[in-house]
């Protein structure tokens, strides 16, 4: 497997370019978790020193995307299944604070519109599966923007590269259940309703739900 060759780059923005490169193609799921990342490969590939994407390499550990195994060897990151309930258990706190701080708001009407009309590019008919997978990530940050907490976001975000991965990796069949219009749209019933317990209840079963069928596949 290759990526893109980056050598036509200005110096300037080629550290930064292959980062997203790389970030890229193991969140499509162009790498695989417990593929090996040599870097001359990468490096040959992408037209970069081999110390350009050392570095690379290194920034995706610090986002959890990378891993050292046996020798030290970099490789795709690969969760178990504690660590896949793990990352939505802390997925499902800092998205329930964050409906929390939505229904607490003036703007909780507002912000209710605002996901009915991202739930609808979620369900589009004739999305494939990795433009669902956009759409059901891109709800979910929306939901942490509109809580209007930039921590919050911030963290979630951090997270947000390694939820792709496990979701990528489970494929279509283990990953659509908790993409289905039910469950986002309990959700945003219960942040209209103005109920923070009932919010945060229906973001802790989705969450629930998520790791239970994506950590079957991460065995």
């Amino acid at each position: 497997m290759t990526v893109e060759s980056l050598s036509h780059l200005d110096r300037s923005t080629l550290r930064e370019r292959t980062l997203q490169a790389l970030r890229a193609a193991i969140t499509s799921g162009q790498y695989r978790p417990g593929d090996h990342l040599g870097e001359a490969e990468l490096a040959a590939s992408l037209g970069v020193s081999r110390g350009t994407v050392r570095q690379a390499l290194r920034h995706l550990q610090q986002e959890g995307l990378v891993t050292a195994g046996h020798r030290s060897m970099l490789r795709v990151n690969s969760l178990s299944p504690e660590e896949v309930r793990g990352l939505f258990r802390v997925r499902a706190a800092l998205e329930g604070l964050a409906a929390s701080q939505i229904i607490s708001s003036a703007d909780r009407g507002v912000a209710a519109d605002r996901l009915r009309a991202a739930l609808g590019r979620l369900v589009e008919p004739h999305a494939d599966f990795s433009a669902r997978v956009d759409a059901d990530l891109g709800f979910h940050l929306l939901l942490c923007q509109l809580s209007n907490n930039t921590v919050l976001v911030d963290t979630w975000r951090h997270l947000e590269g390694r939820l792709r991965v496990v979701i990528v990796a489970a494929g279509p069949v283990r990953a659509q259940p908790s993409m289905s219009h039910e469950w986002h749209n309990a959700i945003i019933d219960t942040i209209a309703s103005g109920s923070s317990s009932a919010a945060v209840e229906a973001i802790n079963q989705h969450m629930a739900l998520a790791a239970d069928q994506l950590a079957v596949r991460a065995r």
